[in-house]
C-alpha cells in the first residue's frame, strides 16, 4: 500500500479518524480484512488522508449472528485533515457500495478517535461477549454523532463497523492486517533500528510486556508478522531465539499471533 500524505491548503487542519467496516465478504470471497487494505490504498491513492495501520477485531461466534466465516471486524486509523472528512466519508461508502460482495451486509463507521467515548469502547467489548442490535448501534451512533450506515444487504455490518471503531479507540485489542512495510519484509533479519525505519511497527515486546530497546538487536520476522494492538500502538511480539548465532529474537508462531 502506498502511503500518500493527504492534499491540502496549508491552512487545513490535521485530523485524525478511524475508519470501521464489517461484513464486506462471502463464502466464495477475499474477507473483509483483504477489502480493508483495498480501501486503505484507495484512500491514499486519492490523496485524502494516509492509513497508520489496519486493525483486525474478533467478535463474538454464535449461531445467533449472521456472518461469513470468523465474524472479524477492521478499523483504518487515517491521518487527514479536517475539510477531508466528508470526501473521506465518500470514497469509503462508494468502496464498499462497489466492491463488497454479492450478499454482504456491509457497515461503515467513520468517526474522530474523541468520538469514540467509553460507551462506545464499551459497545465494542460487549459485541465480543453478547448478541447486540443493529437499533442499540444506530441510536448509539446518533448521541455520539458518529457517522454510522449500512450499504448492503441487511445493513448489519453497521454493527461490527461500530464495535471495530470501538476496540481500536481503545488501543487494547485485535492485529494488525496491515501496517507499512511489514508484510514486504516478511522473512527477514533486521536489527531493531532497521525494523523501526522500514516498517510501521511502533515498539517489539515479550509475551509479557517486556520492551527490547537495544536498538542493535537482531530480529527474525518470520513468514508470518503481524503486530497486535497493545497500549494503541503496533507491537511486534518476540520470544528468545538463543540457538541462532545471528538473531537475537524472532517473532512468535503465527497460532500464538492469530488468538488476538
Amino acid at each position: 500500500m502506498q502511503t500518500h500524505e493527504p492534499s491540502s491548503a496549508s491552512s487545513d487542519v490535521q485530523a485524525w479518524y478511524l475508519v470501521g467496516i464489517d461484513d464486506t465478504d462471502n463464502l466464495q470471497s477475499r474477507g473483509t480484512g483483504f477489502r480493508a487494505r483495498c480501501l486503505g490504498e484507495r484512500i491514499a491513492t486519492a490523496g485524502l488522508g494516509r492509513v497508520h495501520g489496519i486493525s483486525r477485531h474478533q467478535l463474538l461466534v454464535s449461531p445467533e449472528i449472521p456472518y461469513t466465516s470468523h465474524n472479524s471486524s477492521a478499523c483504518l486509523r487515517v491521518e487527514s485533515n479536517a475539510s477531508a472528512q466528508a470526501p473521506l466519508i465518500e470514497l469509503c461508502r462508494n468502496f464498499l457500495l462497489s466492491d463488497s460482495a454479492p450478499g454482504s451486509d456491509a457497515g461503515l463507521c467513520v468517526a474522530a478517535p474523541e468520538q469514540a467515548a467509553e460507551t462506545v469502547r464499551r459497545f465494542g467489548r460487549r459485541a465480543q461477549q453478547e448478541v447486540l442490535h443493529r437499533d442499540e448501534a444506530v441510536e448509539l451512533a446518533e448521541k455520539g454523532n458518529i457517522h454510522l450506515e449500512g450499504l448492503t444487504g441487511d445493513h448489519g455490518g453497521m454493527i461490527g463497523a461500530l464495535a471495530a471503531v470501538g476496540l481500536r479507540a481503545a488501543g487494547e485489542d485485535g492485529r494488525f492486517v496491515w501496517v507499512s512495510g511489514i508484510r514486504e519484509h516478511a522473512g527477514g533479519r533486521f536489527s531493531l533500528e532497521e525494523l523501526l525505519q522500514v516498517t510501521g511497527v511502533e515498539r517489539v515486546e515479550t509475551m509479557d510486556g517486556r520492551l527490547i530497546d537495544d536498538m542493535s538487536e537482531m530480529v527474525d520476522l518470520g513468514p508470518w508478522p503481524r503486530p497486535i494492538v497493545r497500549g494503541g500502538r503496533a507491537v511486534l511480539l518476540v520470544e528468545e531465539h538463543n540457538d541462532d548465532e545471528i538473531c537475537n529474537w524472532r517473532v512468535v508462531d503465527r497460532a500464538v499471533i492469530k488468538q488476538y
